[in-house]
């Protein structure tokens, strides 16, 4: 940190000299040192993939889920601090089920990522709170079709074609822009969310990760995970590839 930071950095409620916040900045940061986060979305629905780091051997595998259902319509995948995660996601099904109390109909997805966004933004308001070291991506299929939505430790949110956070975002983004998402299926969402996700994983670097897939399509309205057989196809794929960049650099 520059020295123009020293002692502007204790309290969440104070700003430097230059306008910025940087108990914010340091969020962020977590954020980027987690797994990679995508997710797409096309005329049939919303995919989501994480890169989940295994950090030991010990683990069983699919415990701890980054992606987990909310909502029979919403999935939400998130990157950065476990715990910080986890709250957010009980967040955002106590938002739900208020909604659904209320109305006697699900939230809209315009609705639960401003509920969740006011949320995650009134941590960064008083010195006795600190932000969510977390980032959110919320995928929703609702009466105007499907979305996506990421909510950042700052609070903003976007609505979003693709989108990609962790420490794989910028090289996850380069490739999403590559693709024609409206032309897409969501067969062939989940194999490029697949694809990206080993494509920006750095063997030399990280962990040995776990690869995690749900949708929502437009036909059935509900979040599930990639059905097995789905799943490895892409999964497959995705090696296949990653082997023939490698083969192509040698």
């Amino acid at each position: 940190m520059s020295s123009i930071g020293t002692g502007y950095d204790i309290s969440v409620s104070t700003y430097s000299p230059d306008g910025r916040v940087f108990q914010v900045e340091y969020a962020s940061k977590a954020v980027d040192n987690s797994g990679t986060a995508i997710g797409l979305r096309v005329n049939e629905g919303v995919v989501l993939a994480v890169e989940k780091l295994v950090h030991s051997k010990l683990l069983v595998p699919r415990s701890n889920r980054r992606i987990q259902t909310v909502d029979t319509h919403i999935g939400v995948a998130t990157a950065g601090l476990l715990a910080d995660s986890r709250h957010i996601i009980n967040r955002v099904r106590e938002e739900a089920q208020s909604f659904r109390d209320i109305y006697k109909y699900q939230v809209p997805g315009k609705t639960i990522a401003d509920r969740v966004g006011q949320y995650v933004q009134a941590y960064t308001l008083y010195s006795s709170v600190r932000p969510f070291g977390s980032s959110a991506i919320i995928g929703i299929v609702d009466n105007g079709g499907p979305h996506l939505y990421m909510v950042e430790p700052s609070g903003v949110y976007w609505d979003y074609f693709g989108c990609a956070v962790g420490k794989g975002k910028q090289a996850a983004k380069t490739e999403i822009e590559k693709l024609k998402l409206s032309e897409m299926s969501i067969l062939d969402a989940v194999k490029d969310a697949a694809r990206i996700i080993y494509a920006v994983h750095d063997n030399a670097k990280d962990k040995e990760f776990e690869l995690e897939l749900s949708w929502i399509t437009k036909e059935s309205g509900k979040h599930q995970f990639v059905p097995k057989e789905i799943a490895e196809e892409a999964e497959g794929l995705a090696k296949e590839s990653l082997n023939q960049e490698e083969m192509k650099d040698d």
